[in-house]
């Protein structure tokens, strides 16, 4: 039976009935105007045979995908935003149309500057989101695995901080956020880390604080002193840790809360501490739309996330153990801690240590406040007087040895058993 519109009884909007291909559909136009209903019909049919004749993946749009792909699992917020913009622009699209001039296409339309947008910009904005939903279609047999080519990326400098930097940084920032940017370098937390710290997470005593990582795993991170002594410096003790405001007129509303999707909670104060630090950075001059004057902004060479790249290379100047940084820092590999730790000389050392230990110098911290614990922490202080091992490139031989030990040991144990057993 061809495919033909019908109306059901006690509902408004039309129906499409009949059978293409031996297959039978039944399904609503979602409309009760006869003349959308039938063009609904004819583009159905037109689908329908042509999916008959040449398969699945002739037909399927890019909105069944982007569909599918969203309710087959839990979904971050950023990843939902990015897809709405994929599925405003590409909307019906059959998947098999999506070439290479549409992907350029799409980061022309999407971004709001497209010819100075960074490369990085492109690559997470449009192509990576868009590669995602179409592998999740190639698995099911829609269409062929994406092969785009994205735009080059430039290698980027990883910024990080000496001692002498970091105190002027701290002394040059508000008093509302020395506290966070200690507790930045002291820790190697990130920003979002921070941000959501609440005070029933964070232990004095013990020098110790719960995090929560962006994939979702809880990390425990141990406290300096001069952590502890900031912390401890603030006047509540109740609801988020980190507040916006100074110290005295802070309000109990934490900083706005977006999800993790992007940052700039502190991009005023980060830019004007990094220029009176005397910190490297650009003047960006612009005139705004309907303005007569040019305004300036100063934007520093370093991020707020330097500061975790600060402390990976501070702690690995201390220590020279990069498997013990990987664990404290939260890192899944090796190669992931590269990335962030940079070899300082050891000549900073000490000067780290005391940093850690009685913070920036200068620093005029409240008076009668002392730090609730005395002891060293494991974090920084433990191997403090330790010897640094003296060739820094057996590091991974190191950590193969251990792991060749463990995995003989093992074999042993299980040895011994079965011949216990016989």
């Amino acid at each position: 039976m061809p495919l033909k519109l019908m109306t059901v009884a006690h509902h408004r909007n039309f129906y499409v009935r009949g059978t293409v291909g031996g297959r039978r559909i039944y399904e609503s136009t979602r409309t009760g105007n006869r003349k959308e209903a039938e063009q609904y019909l004819a583009k159905r049919h037109a689908e329908l045979w042509t999916e008959h004749i040449y398969g699945r993946r002739a037909v399927v749009t890019f909105r069944q995908a982007v569909t599918a792909y969203l309710e087959a699992e839990q979904r971050s917020l950023a990843t939902q935003r990015y897809q709405e913009r994929l599925l405003a622009y590409f909307g019906d699209a059959q998947l098999s149309k999506i070439t290479q001039a549409s992907v350029d296409k799409a980061c022309q339309s999407i971004l709001t500057d497209a010819a100075r947008a960074r490369a990085t910009t492109k690559i997470r904005s449009v192509i990576t989101p868009l590669r995602s939903v179409l592998e999740f279609a190639a698995i099911r047999g829609w269409c062929d695995r994406p092969a785009f080519k994205g735009p080059k990326t430039q290698k980027a400098r990883t910024t990080f901080l000496r001692p002498e930097e970091a105190t002027r940084l701290v002394l040059a920032a508000a008093p509302h956020l020395q506290p966070l940017l200690i507790f930045l370098i002291g820790t190697g937390c990130r920003m979002s880390e921070a941000m959501e710290l609440d005070w029933h997470s964070v232990d004095l005593k013990g020098a110790r604080c719960v995090v929560w990582q962006k994939q979702g795993n809880e990390r425990h991170v141990d406290l300096p002193p001069v952590v502890i002594r900031a912390l401890a410096s603030l006047p509540w003790r109740e609801g988020r840790v980190f507040r916006p405001g100074g110290q005295k007129t802070a309000s109990n509303e934490a900083y706005q809360d977006s999800g993790r999707q992007y940052g700039g909670q502190i991009k005023s104060g980060w830019s004007y501490a990094c220029k009176r630090a005397g910190l490297r950075g650009t003047v960006r001059r612009w005139t705004p739309k309907g303005a007569r004057r040019e305004k300036e902004w100063f934007v520093p060479d370093i991020t707020p996330h330097g500061l975790r790249h600060t402390w990976a290379s501070w702690h690995y100047c201390v220590h020279k153990d990069i498997m013990r940084l990987q664990y404290d820092g939260g890192w899944s590999t090796v190669a992931m801690v590269s990335r962030y730790a940079k070899l300082m000389p050891d000549v900073y050392r000490d000067e780290i240590i005391r940093w850690w230990q009685d913070g920036p110098e200068g620093l005029g911290w409240p008076e009668g406040e002392q730090s609730p614990s005395g002891k060293v922490i494991v974090q920084n202080e433990q191997t403090a007087n330790s010897p640094p091992q003296e060739d820094n490139t057996l590091l991974l031989a190191r950590a193969l040895l251990v792991a060749q030990e463990i995995i003989e040991r093992q074999h042993e144990t299980i040895t011994s058993l079965e011949r216990a057993q016989k």
